[in-house]
């Protein structure tokens, strides 16, 4: 900690001086990095503080046994088990962006109805993650199926480290079960794209030029089509050069949505901007790369298999879970501390 410390009172020092509040995106971005790092120092004092109170407890009941006062002991251990290893989780954070806030958002893959229900259970999948980890979990945009379930769809999930706990949830995940959608009920495969990028704070830090934009308004709309705004207020922008296509419907007001879809533009180029400095690395080293899309669409990581037999495997880390509907119903926990350990 004291590292941190130091870093408190170097941002202290800075933010005293008058002339720092003149640049007011940089004022904010350091009064955020501040804040953290003062909760965490908080947090740590909050830990030091109770394993003290605890250890004079321990010492009372070794005289003076009781056992209820036993019981709130263990209560107040399990407690402190949880957030310690929880506060040491983030040491293995050390990636750019790790404590932002996250954008998740789900493809399906071929297969029409089949995998569009899957990339929907995936969907609520994270939502439920997202709100038993203390997240704020906002469904920002959503392309229904003709059918059922969903094209494609994109949660805003808030909170500090949210990218850092989800940024291994990338890649594909494949459904094995019995098709509801076949009248024979047979076997099927079905195949989605996950997506997770950091939310950037600063759109500006990412140029973004007014005559590289093109922006389609239209009427958010729910399941099946049917309208839930009459007026205009979702937008869509497409990127020219890249390509990149990102939408907003969530927000009541368009700018809101605007502003939205803005920031989730800005973080698609950024990674966009990353991969390709990536690739540029690897050919320089030799190395043979596959066509763009094609090995991210290859990189399947987890398999969920609710029929012959009932399994969730990670195959990055060997996970396995015998309950694939808890682990659908959010129950990733274990899942995603594994990956964190090898990120």
């Amino acid at each position: 900690m004291a590292a941190k410390e130091r870093k408190i009172k170097g941002l202290e020092t800075q933010m005293a001086d008058v002339a720092f509040w003149q640049d007011h995106a940089k004022a904010a971005q350091f009064s955020q990095e501040l804040s953290e790092l003062k909760s965490e120092r908080e947090k740590w004092d909050e830990i030091d503080l109770r394993i003290n109170l605890a250890g004079e407890e321990l010492k009372k009941l070794e005289n003076n046994p009781d056992s209820e006062k036993e019981k709130g002991f263990e209560k107040e251990m399990r407690w402190l088990e949880q957030e310690v290893a929880g506060e040491e989780k983030k040491a293995f954070f050390f990636f750019p962006y790790a404590k932002n806030s996250a954008w998740l958002s789900v493809y399906s893959g071929a297969g029409g109805t089949e995998a569009q229900d899957w990339a929907q259970m995936l969907l609520r999948m994270y939502q439920r993650y997202g709100e038993r980890a203390g997240f704020k979990v906002k469904l920002l945009h959503q392309h229904e199926g003709q059918e059922a379930g969903i094209k494609s769809a994109t949660l805003e999930i808030k909170g500090s480290f949210a990218y850092g706990y989800l940024k291994n949830e990338s890649g594909v995940h494949r459904l094995v079960r019995l098709s509801p959608f076949n009248a024979n009920n047979l076997r099927h495969t079905s195949f989605a794209l996950v997506e997770v990028l950091p939310e950037m704070e600063e759109v500006g830090s990412i140029e973004i030029k007014p005559e590289d934009l093109r922006v389609d308004k239209y009427r958010s709309s729910g399941p099946g089509g049917q309208n839930v705004n009459k007026l205009e207020t979702a937008v869509r922008l497409t990127h020219l050069p890249s390509g990149l296509v990102v939408a907003a419907q969530s927000e009541r007001s368009q700018s809101a949505n605007y502003d939205q879809a803005m920031k989730l533009l800005a973080s698609r180029l950024n990674q966009l901007a990353l991969k390709r400095q990536r690739q540029e690395v690897d050919n320089l080293k030799g190395e043979i790369q596959s066509g763009e899309g094609t090995a991210e669409w290859g990189a399947q990581i987890r398999n969920y298999v609710l029929h012959p037999y009932k399994l969730v495997k990670d195959l990055r880390t060997n996970i396995e879970s015998t309950a694939p509907e808890r682990v659908l119903d959010g129950e990733l926990e274990e899942f995603i501390e594994a990956e964190i350990k090898i990120s």
